[in-house]
């Protein structure tokens, strides 16, 4: 058994496809069938359930898919011991939401390129299932998401912390709206600006909706930057991750509001795929992204 069968072997079964695997590789189609055909002979068992086209891990198969991972993340940790001191060089693929791109991740990027100038990144910005989507596909080495604690078999946790999701309004409502605590129908008064359907919208529709409350936003946009401005200029309320509008309230620019019963938290969160092999880079910017925390 070589360790480039069980990495072809973990590749097709993440992709479902011979030739998408073999793509994936640089391998030829024939190539990858060869290897698999090979393992299946050594291990006396069958692998893969083919249908036409279309291929499914067998029971066996699932069986040995989470060892074949385990084997070759053991590898990598092993190659990691013996070259921990080598500068970083390789490519790096992480996807994440809007907002945690243009507030959190341009900190991160900073360190990271600071300390590996060398990296080659690449930043895809999405929604958080279109992210989970690619990542299950192989098509992303990470993701970085603000979102309800995740879970799946499939994924390691690389790291997980707490963001408080704020109601915060206009400096001009600080008479009308400011130091004392409101109820969700009171604040519904007033013009709401409210990114499209992100994580956190959609909790806060949960909030109303246990209400029997349904809310109709004066603007929607996905642009966060954009809802931070036209708060600071205009008059209005929004929902939005602390991160986002820290500074604007500590500069007074907008104001932050107490709602009662409404006190949210979600958790930005990293997250690899079990059958990625866990590089260097990956294992470095999840430092880096906690040494930022750490420095804010």
């Amino acid at each position: 058994m070589e360790l480039r069968q069980l990495a072809t072997f973990i590749r097709v079964a993440q992709f479902k496809s011979f030739s998408r695997a073999a793509e994936s590789l640089g391998y030829s189609q024939s190539a990858v069938t060869v290897q698999i055909r090979q393992l299946e002979e050594e291990l006396d068992t069958r692998l893969f359930d083919r249908m036409g086209k279309r291929i499914a891990l067998t029971d066996t198969g699932e069986r040995f898919l989470s060892h074949a991972c385990d084997v070759m993340n053991q590898v990598n940790q092993a190659r990691m011991s013996v070259t921990s001191t080598a500068e970083l060089h390789g490519s790096l693929h992480i996807g994440t939401i809007e907002s945690l791109a243009c507030l959190k991740l341009p900190t991160v990027l900073h360190l990271y390129r600071k300390f590996n100038p060398k990296v080659s990144i690449r930043i895809t910005v999405g929604e958080p299932e279109d992210l989970i989507e690619h990542m299950e596909r192989g098509e992303l080495d990470m993701i970085y998401v603000l979102d309800e604690p995740l879970y799946s078999n499939n994924w390691n946790k690389l790291m997980e912390q707490r963001e408080e999701i704020v109601f915060v309004a206009s400096a001009s409502l600080r008479e009308e709206l400011g130091g004392k605590e409101l109820t969700i129908e009171e604040l519904l008064t007033q013009p709401f600006f409210l990114t499209e359907q992100d994580n956190y919208r959609r909790v806060l529709n949960r909030r109303l909706a246990a209400r029997r409350t349904i809310l109709t936003p004066s603007l929607e946009c996905g642009d966060t930057s954009l809802l931070i401005r036209m708060l600071e200029i205009d008059r209005g309320v929004s929902f939005l991750p602390w991160y986002a509008v820290e500074n604007s309230v500590k500069e007074g620019r907008l104001i932050r509001l107490s709602v009662e019963d409404c006190y949210i938290s979600l958790y930005r969160q990293i997250f690899s795929h079990k059958e990625k092999w866990r590089t260097r880079e990956m294992d470095e910017f999840v430092r880096v992204a906690k040494l930022a925390d750490e420095e804010e």
